[in-house]
């Protein structure tokens, strides 16, 4: 079963007064991709994290993102008692001292002073971050479930396309014959406008016919074609993550297609290889989004 590297997982849940979400989203790439956004309190598990997703996932670009909205009353931030009197105390003074009225918004004033405001140090509750790999872990089933999918769909163009080019493939036969003679008939024709004024050995001419005919041969074409269609369908249904390894198996399609239309020599040959090509080249396609 083929997956697509195409995917997207989301899930969420209320932890005390925090509501976590996690979103998982990948897209097709050569390699691993991996780029995180995490809240603060838990960036220290970014390595973690990656390590997570690299084996779970195993290659695309991939980015992870974790997201924290407090629910409760709580705030982050205190107001520093000490520093704020202190503050209060000296404008009190300097505003007697130099003659100068006290400020009418005396909060707006001390609260914007430096340090007025202190922030907590959080350290993260490790049975908390049980409880967050948890819902990390749903995400990334959720998107592995996604890539399943959208994997079995891609199957099914496969699976049409290879049968596409077997059938073009097959359809070559009957031409063959025709295509042969056709060859014999126009080498012979040629030699008898020109036989009149040059002489040849017609022995040597039956040779080099039959050396020629074999070079048009496109039996070992089609004979390794059908191959290697067997073994792209083969890896698909039956290797975990092949994607690398069908568009290698597609390039060699591609060879035997391509020498298969330069041997052909034949206009309906030639249009069924064109055919093939353009099945080959959505094969090609397709298969940049397998994992």
């Amino acid at each position: 079963m083929i997956q697509s590297m195409t995917g997207y997982g989301k899930a969420s849940a209320e932890i005390g007064n925090k509501k976590i979400t996690v979103e998982v989203k990948s897209l097709n790439s050569k390699q691993l991709d991996l780029s995180t956004r995490i809240s603060g309190l838990y960036r220290e598990k970014d390595i973690e994290i990656r390590n997570e997703l690299s084996q779970r996932l195993e290659r695309g670009k991939i980015d992870f993102s974790l997201y924290v909205e407090n629910t409760g009353t709580e705030s982050v931030s205190q107001i520093n008692q000490a520093i704020v009197e202190g503050y209060y105390q000296q404008i009190k003074d300097l505003s007697g001292r130099i003659g100068i009225p006290y400020p009418t918004e005396w909060y707006q004033v001390l609260l914007r002073l430096p340090d007025a405001l202190k922030a907590e140090v959080q350290e993260l509750d490790e049975s908390e971050w049980v409880d967050i790999k948890k819902i990390i872990n749903e995400a990334i089933e959720k998107l592995i479930a996604f890539r399943i999918q959208e994997g079995k769909s891609l199957e099914n163009v496969f699976t049409q396309k290879i049968a596409s080019i077997s059938g073009l493939a097959l359809d070559v036969d009957k031409y063959e014959v025709e295509r042969i003679e056709k060859v014999k008939t126009r080498l012979r024709e040629n030699l008898l406008a020109i036989g009149e004024k040059v002489d040849y050995d017609k022995n040597r001419f039956e040779q080099e016919l039959i050396f020629y005919i074999e070079k048009l041969d496109v039996n070992e074409e089609k004979v390794r074609l059908k191959n290697h269609l067997k073994y792209f369908t083969e890896t698909m249904q039956h290797e975990k993550s092949p994607g690398k390894k069908l568009g290698f198996i597609a390039q060699e399609i591609g060879r035997e297609v391509n020498t298969l239309g330069s041997k052909s020599n034949h206009s309906e040959m030639q249009k069924l290889v064109v055919l093939m090509k353009d099945e080959l080249e959505q094969i090609k396609e397709q298969v940049l989004n397998v994992l």
